[in-house]
C-alpha cells in the first residue's frame, strides 16, 4: 500500500502531445502524485496514454492515478483511481481494484464529506477553493471547507482549485497540507520550474507552521 501522507503536490493533467515529457518535468520539479484526467478520450486511447504514464511514474516511484474509470485503471495497472460524486461509487472501485490500490474521492461540501467518511477510500480531494475551468459550473468552496475537511478526515485531503504559489500560505494557514495543481503546471512555459516553485512554497509554508 502506497502511503500518501507525506505526498504534497498532486498533478492532475489532461492528455497532451508532450504528455510523458511534461509529466517527467513536473516530477523533477517536485510533483509526487500524478493523475490522468481526460474527459474527451475514448477508452482505447485513454488506455494507451495511461500505459505510457504508468511507466513514467513507475520508474521514479510516483503513484499514477486514473480518473473516473476503475475498470481501465485495472487494465493498465495504475496505482489507483479517482472518482467524483457522480462517477462509479468508491466501494465499486475498491472491489474492482482490490485492497492495495489507491481510491480517491472528490468532495465539495460538508454533506459530501460526511458521506465520504464511510467510504473505502485512501484520500479525499476538497474544493475547488475558487471556480475553475476544469470544473465548469461548480462554485468555489472558499478556504474554510478544505481546512475543515482536513481536520475531520482520517486520510490525506488534497485541496483543489487554482492552487498557485501565492495562494499556498493562506491554504496552509487554513489547515491544508496536500495540494492539487492543474493550470499552474499545464499552462506553464517551464513545467519543471513551475512545479519547483510551487513545491518550494508548499514546503516552506508547512515548515513555518510546524516550527
Amino acid at each position: 500500500m502506497i502511503d500518501l501522507a507525506q505526498r504534497r503536490l498532486y498533478l492532475c493533467t489532461p492528455d497532451r502531445p508532450d504528455l510523458t515529457h511534461f509529466v517527467a518535468a513536473c516530477v523533477r520539479g517536485g510533483v509526487d502524485v500524478v493523475q490522468l484526467r481526460d474527459k474527451q478520450l475514448e477508452a482505447k486511447a485513454l488506455v494507451d496514454r495511461a500505459r505510457l504514464l504508468k511507466v513514467v511514474c513507475g520508474d521514479v516511484g510516483v503513484p499514477f492515478i486514473l480518473n473516473d474509470r476503475p475498470d481501465l485503471a485495472l487494465e493498465v495497472g495504475a496505482d489507483g483511481v479517482h472518482v467524483g460524486q457522480e462517477d462509479a461509487p468508491a466501494a465499486l472501485a475498491r472491489r474492482i481494484l482490490g485492497p492495495d490500490a489507491i481510491v480517491g474521492l472528490s468532495t465539495h461540501s460538508p454533506h459530501d464529506l460526511a458521506t465520504a467518511l464511510g467510504q473505502p477510500v485512501d484520500y479525499l480531494s476538497a474544493g475547488p477553493v475558487v471556480p475553475t475551468p476544469t470544473k465548469p459550473g461548480r462554485p468555489g468552496t472558499g478556504v474554510d471547507y478544505p481546512g475543515a475537511a482536513t481536520a475531520l478526515s482520517p486520510w490525506p485531503v488534497f485541496v483543489t482549485g487554482d492552487v498557485t504559489p501565492t495562494r499556498v500560505s493562506s491554504l496552509v494557514e487554513a489547515g491544508c497540507r496536500h495540494f492539487v495543481a492543474v493550470r499552474w503546471l499545464t499552462e506553464a512555459a517551464s513545467p519543471e520550474a513551475a512545479a519547483r516553485q510551487l513545491r518550494h512554497e508548499i514546503d516552506e509554508a508547512i515548515g513555518a507552521v510546524a516550527a
